[in-house]
């Protein structure tokens, strides 16, 4: 399966390599690292991707 990745329309553009893809697979939705995406990913269901972005949002934003 080839897997088509994007970045987020809010990183800083093509070349920004400081963000995550996002990849659609058969069995939900893979995560990588832009910056080693050699290192694999992580694949989670679209529900619980869901539920991170509704975080997210209800947080107003990511704190370090």
């Amino acid at each position: 399966m080839i897997v088509q990745w994007r970045k987020s329309s809010y990183s800083g553009g093509v070349n920004d390599k400081a963000c995550v893809e996002l990849g659609c697979l058969s069995d939900g939705v893979g995560v990588r690292d832009s910056e080693d995406p050699g290192a694999g990913h992580i694949t989670v269901t679209r529900e619980a991707l869901a539920a991170i972005f509704a975080e997210i949002k209800h947080e107003g934003g990511v704190s370090e």
